[in-house]
């Protein structure tokens, strides 16, 4: 159902950055707007980042196979860092365009219809963002939130040209064109740079967000009349995914089955906090030379003894022939 909704989400946007990258290009060429067609190629890499968008999240949810043993997941990461490059692009371009206009006066031609055109863009990229965002967060999409940014700074863009518009229509002022599009090149280029870090923060193993590591501790605070301590609690993300890893000190004794029992229930408590999280358990005997017995001791009442190391040889469960406490 996610990969679906996910897929759904892509085809949407692709769509409407089809139909407003042509009717910003076709009505900003009519007025000789340089603001205008800067948001025509603006939409322009939005919809070649859409066609990204969706081609990541179609292959990231394809299951590992021999060349990628861990997954897919960072295809996702890839695109977006490639998104990020082609908002660069085209604040360059914008950029490129826009200056030359600063020292010349150019007329701009049918406010109205330029208007027009903008407020509807902004309405429907309110729209469009919002639903990708809100599937992007449900599924843990970093190219489906990329694109949702992206059309996210497209409002805002959309809304600045529709406000030059109006100042050029009250005041005359044509300079106001150029200046409107070098500001759009500047909310471009702060998307692209705050895109372009989270990204790579993604490629080079940052460490998952703490409310999602608090969700994990919670999740093994449940559990913890059942194992010595746990250590070593590793998380790193690849694209949609999650990945967690820890060591589970558990008693000498305890059998195999039950411990591996014991890491199944507490893989799947952690599945139903942090969906599509993939968990590795390292399971180790606790050390009595290290302290671990008294901790034993106090929570597993495994021990009898008072001993502050050394408890667990006198139980039956890590000791057989010793004594136990009848758990």
């Amino acid at each position: 159902m996610d990969q679906r909704e996910k897929l759904k989400a892509a085809r949407l946007s692709i769509f409407s950055n089809l139909v407003l990258t042509t009717g910003k290009l076709i009505v900003g060429a009519a007025m000789n707007s340089i603001s205008v067609i800067s948001e025509g190629i603006h939409s322009g890499l939005d919809l070649l980042a859409a066609f990204i968008a969706f081609a990541s999240v179609r292959e990231s949810n394809k299951p590992a196979d021999d060349k990628h043993q861990y997954g897919h997941g960072k295809f996702e990461n890839l695109a977006a860092i490639i998104e990020a490059l082609l908002i660069l692009a085209a604040a360059g371009l914008i950029i490129k365009e826009a200056v030359p206009k600063l020292y010349g006066t150019v007329e701009v031609k049918s406010l109205g219809l330029g208007g027009a055109v903008m407020a509807v863009s902004a309405l429907v990229n309110i729209y469009v963002s919002s639903r990708l965002m809100r599937v992007a967060r449900k599924t843990g999409s970093p190219a489906l939130e990329a694109d949702a940014w992206h059309l996210r700074t497209d409002v805002l863009t959309s809304l600045g040209v529709l406000a030059g518009i109006v100042l050029i229509k009250l005041t005359g002022l044509y300079i106001i064109d150029p200046l409107i599009a070098l500001g759009v090149a500047v909310l471009i280029l702060k998307a692209a740079f705050s895109l372009l870090r989270e990204s790579l923060n993604s490629i080079v193993d940052t460490r998952l967000p703490e409310s999602d590591e608090k969700a994990i501790r919670q999740v093994l605070e449940a559990y913890a009349e059942q194992y010595v301590d746990y250590r070593n609690l590793r998380t790193r993300r690849a694209g949609p995914q999650r990945h967690v890893d820890f060591n589970l000190v558990v008693p000498r004794g305890k059998k195999i089955v039950s411990t591996h029992a014991l890491c199944d229930s507490i893989e799947r408590a952690l599945h139903r906090r942090l969906p599509g999280v993939e968990v590795i358990i390292h399971a180790e005997p606790c050390a009595p030379k290290d302290g671990d017995c008294e901790f034993c001791q106090v929570r597993l009442t495994y021990c009898t003894t008072g001993k502050k190391t050394g408890a667990c040889d006198e139980c039956e469960e890590c000791n057989p022939g010793g004594r136990q406490t009848g758990k």
